[in-house]
């Protein structure tokens, strides 16, 4: 009997760890639509970069489970998970237009080469 009552913890953790996951992944970009250029008619709320903590490279959203590290000088985006840094991708001409990281981050003090 007791070993079912693991299993179902372990379930059970588990599945929350994939919900937080998900959900912080959604709530840092809240947009569709707008794919092609000039990337207009998107729908959703640009990311607020004021929402954001500053670090001495960039600056960290802080999720439930997942952080996001951005790189202000050369526009990496890294997951960080516990100490765990994954390099993701630099930000996409998308991203650029929609989202205007190089205007957060000149706004900050850095000097975006991005």
């Amino acid at each position: 009997m007791s070993l079912y009552a693991f299993a179902l913890v372990g379930i059970a953790a588990t599945l929350l760890l994939v919900i937080g996951l998900a959900s912080d992944l959604r709530s840092f970009d809240r947009t569709s639509g707008g794919y092609e250029p000039p990337y207009k008619g998107y729908t959703g709320t640009p990311t607020d970069w004021n929402t954001m903590d500053t670090t001495t490279a960039g600056m960290s959203y802080r999720g439930r489970i997942l952080n996001v590290l951005i790189d202000c000088t050369t526009g990496m985006i890294t997951f960080q998970w516990f100490k765990l840094e994954i390099p993701f991708r630099e930000f996409s001409p998308r991203a650029l237009v929609v989202h205007k990281p190089r205007e957060a981050c000149a706004g900050r003090g850095f000097e975006p080469r991005f």
